[in-house]
């Protein structure tokens, strides 16, 4: 189904920039042309639908080019962290069973670029596998097919209506839903014209804007904290950002305070959305409507959700529990690639378990509490969400970045520890003195079984290539 989008966007389009990346513009004759090339390749080794093809995920016009071959052929495309270490490429390559592009270069002597591309594979084929971000074990291969890409980014690129006349700037990672998907596939497949920065830089950003009239920005938290400090030091280049159209964030929390001060600098309030990589995008705060900080909004269109307790049982919707969210819709993964019994433990009566922990406000919009495992604290008989506590932390002029965890108490079960990343304006007093303030601000924003027992402050948090907070990691601050 993506195929069918790319051919009808090649011949309709075939003259006008789909693509910058670092200043080299791309048309979409000249990205047809190199997909032609590579797909000639790739045949001619003998590759034929359903396998599996890994590719580091660069962020080149000739990797995107191999990556539109892949869909068109029906070759199932493996993304490579760039960041792997020898270890894990080693262990996605032998649990995909991928042909590793990286040691089979292309022959010297290219055969003749494709004249006819084949039929569309079928849609209920893999198209993807991406490797999860293994946080709490070696990453598993997460299988999305054609139809699933197709409906959830396409109900995305309607929900925000992205579309011919908007430019992305783009500066995630090829390797995860978020960049690949919501970031490239999305945007291109409906005709936007996508700005793509090998590297991040705030100011790489900023002229996007400035100097090629971006008009959407897709972030995560670690992006907009070093934005808004951007802007904060340089106040006039918010009015390039301000003349944008839409910000958008996801892969973890944005901060009320975080959001506020970007707002305050570019008049636009971020809007943020939920997904992962086995469900795709299942919730949004809404293009035209109330964009509620701390929550993560609505069901998009096509997905369904529900809040199940503790035994399973859904929650009614006006319900104030908090319960794991369930999702079934047509963006969920075909399963885990060689893994039936993960994909069978991930579902339960039909719907996928995402192991997130939420509350749901009276009109439907949705507040992310933690993870199952990770974000939900119990102590002393009471369950604690690490989201809120790292809110209030936040709201704190002395915190750049929290991460709010329990550790482990004979007595109390779970203890809340806080790591916490001091501002610059911070960095110089004493950790206890620090302790204390923050201790104090506790007292009187939150019930005294929320506060956290322990404090540790530290340059950076403990996080993963998608600028995720990793919990685990985290804990291990608090034995150093």
């Amino acid at each position: 189904m993506l195929a069918q989008l790319f051919a009808t966007r090649i011949d309709a389009d075939a003259d006008a920039t789909c693509l910058v990346i670092d200043g080299h513009a791309a048309t979409w004759r000249e990205l047809d042309e190199r997909a032609r090339t590579h797909a000639a390749h790739l045949l001619a080794r003998g590759l034929t639908p359903g396998d599996r093809v890994a590719l580091l995920a660069h962020p080149t016009v000739d990797s995107i080019a191999t990556l539109i071959a892949h869909l068109r052929l029906g070759l199932v495309h493996v993304p490579l962290n760039t960041r792997y270490q020898p270890a894990e490429l080693t262990h996605v390559l032998a649990d995909s069973g991928a042909h590793d592009l990286r040691a089979a270069p292309f022959a010297a002597e290219p055969p003749a670029p494709l004249q006819d591309w084949p039929p569309p594979p079928p849609p209920d084929t893999p198209a993807l596998i991406i490797y999860t971000s293994g946080t709490t074990g070696r990453p598993k291969g997460v299988v999305l097919s054609q139809r699933a890409l197709a409906d959830n980014l396409g109900a995305m690129m309607r929900a925000w209506q992205i579309g011919a006349d908007d430019v992305i700037a783009h500066a995630l990672p090829l390797f995860h839903v978020h960049g690949l998907g919501l970031g490239l596939l999305g945007p291109l497949s409906v005709g936007a014209r996508v700005h793509l920065a090998a590297r991040f830089s705030p100011a790489a950003i900023v002229e996007t804007f400035a100097a090629h009239g971006a008009t959407v920005f897709m972030g995560v938290p670690t992006m907009y904290h070093a934005l808004t400090a951007h802007l904060d030091a340089h106040p006039s280049d918010a009015r390039a950002l301000a003349a944008a159209r839409l910000f958008t964030a996801g892969s973890a929390a944005l901060s009320p305070e975080l959001l506020a001060r970007f707002a305050t600098h570019t008049g636009h309030t971020i809007l943020e959305r939920y997904g992962m990589t086995e469900t795709l995008f299942t919730l949004a705060n809404p293009l035209g409507g109330e964009r509620r900080a701390g929550t993560v909004g609505l069901p998009v269109a096509g997905a369904e959700v529900r809040l199940v307790d503790d035994d399973g049982r859904a929650l009614p919707a006006d319900s104030p529990e908090a319960g794991e969210l369930a999702v079934r819709g047509p963006g969920l993964m075909l399963g885990y690639w060689n893994d039936p019994e993960a994909t069978r433990a991930a579902y339960r009566d039909g719907w996928f378990m995402t192991g997130d922990v939420v509350t749901r406000d009276p009109d439907g919009y949705h507040r992310i509490i933690g993870r199952r495992s990770t974000d939900i604290i119990k102590s002393g008989g009471f369950k604690i969400g690490a989201r809120e506590i790292e809110d209030t932390l936040s709201g704190h002029p002395a915190v750049a970045e929290v991460a709010v965890v329990g550790l482990p108490d004979p007595r109390w079960g779970e203890l809340v520890a806080a790591a916490v990343v001091p501002t610059l304006a911070a960095a110089a007093t004493p950790h206890p003195t620090l302790a204390d303030a923050l201790d104090a601000h506790c007292r009187r924003e939150l019930a005294d079984y929320k506060r956290p027992r322990r404090f540790t402050f530290v340059h950076e948090l403990p996080r993963n290539a998608l600028g995720k907070v990793v919990k685990p990691r985290v804990r291990e601050l608090f034995a150093l």
